[in-house]
């Protein structure tokens, strides 16, 4: 059963994301905690909230290729082929990150991880945002992930500032992340 995408809300949490605020939503298999990845007091907040060191770096999610286009360097085009091929999707993506990208999205890497999202919800929230977002999943660090919106509320409380009630996607593990420019599994 599709879940209508509600105008109104995708509105709200765009304004929310624009504003500097925290948003839960569905992904492809988990609830996402994002943000605007270039507002560092949100960015400060999230990592603090889900107790994750600024070190690891986190995902992008976008709704194509070309909100991606500025946060990071392409391969060369069989490898990106292959990308594509696999989006959109539950498959994250290492590539080059851009020069000058904030330290708080790539942590100690030279690597971005980006994803263009097959969640119809998600994609959506990235057209309302105009730009990609932060997809991290909705929980503190160690915790099981987020699977529905009330979890999300029983897990990080009021600390975010906008959920979106929506059904998940059908894959039941997060996205695989590989390596862009070796094809190579990071989490499978």
């Amino acid at each position: 059963m599709s879940h209508p995408i509600i105008p109104w809300k995708l509105r709200e949490a765009a304004r929310c994301v624009h504003s500097g605020g925290l948003i839960a939503y569905p992904t492809e298999a988990v609830f996402g905690l994002g943000c605007d990845p270039l507002n560092e007091q949100a960015m400060e907040r999230l990592l603090k909230l889900k107790q994750r060191p600024i070190a690891k770096g986190v995902i992008l999610i976008a709704s194509d290729f070309n909100q991606l286009r500025p946060f990071i360097k392409p391969l060369a085009e069989p490898l990106m082929n292959r990308i594509f091929a696999s989006w959109p999707g539950p498959n994250t993506w290492l590539l080059p990150a851009a020069d000058h990208l904030p330290y708080w999205l790539t942590g100690i890497h030279a690597t971005l991880a980006v994803r263009v999202t097959a969640h119809p919800l998600a994609a959506a929230l990235c057209r309302a945002c105009e730009s990609p977002i932060v997809s991290t999943s909705a929980n503190r660090s160690g915790q099981h992930p987020a699977r529905s919106a009330l979890q999300v509320r029983l897990r990080l409380g009021n600390h975010v500032d906008c959920i979106i009630h929506a059904p998940l996607g059908k894959s039941r593990a997060p996205s695989t992340i590989r390596d862009g420019a070796t094809g190579r599994i990071i989490r499978g």
